[in-house]
């Protein structure tokens, strides 16, 4: 493992971290609080750097990015499904 890998997993596991409130208040109050756009874009773009990151063989970014962007995905739904 390379140091950017580890560098790049960390701040993923932060910003991950960071949007997990969102999700909570999405299911709590039963609202799409993201617009779809954001949500959508941000999500397509974080599976595709998330693939570029496999291969360059930094996994561990791959897998972290992979689960930022399903995050994000999930904003896109809850915009979707709570209207």
């Amino acid at each position: 493992m390379v140091w950017q890998d580890i560098v790049i997993s960390i701040v993923s596991i932060l910003l991950a971290y960071a949007i997990m409130p969102q999700i909570y208040q999405g299911f709590k109050h039963k609202k799409g609080l993201i617009n779809t756009q954001t949500s959508l874009i941000t999500s397509l773009g974080m599976y595709v750097i998330s693939i570029v990151y496999f291969t360059l063989n930094l996994y561990f970014s791959s897998i972290i990015l992979f689960i930022s962007g399903t995050l994000w995905a999930t904003l896109f739904f809850q915009k979707i499904i709570y209207k």
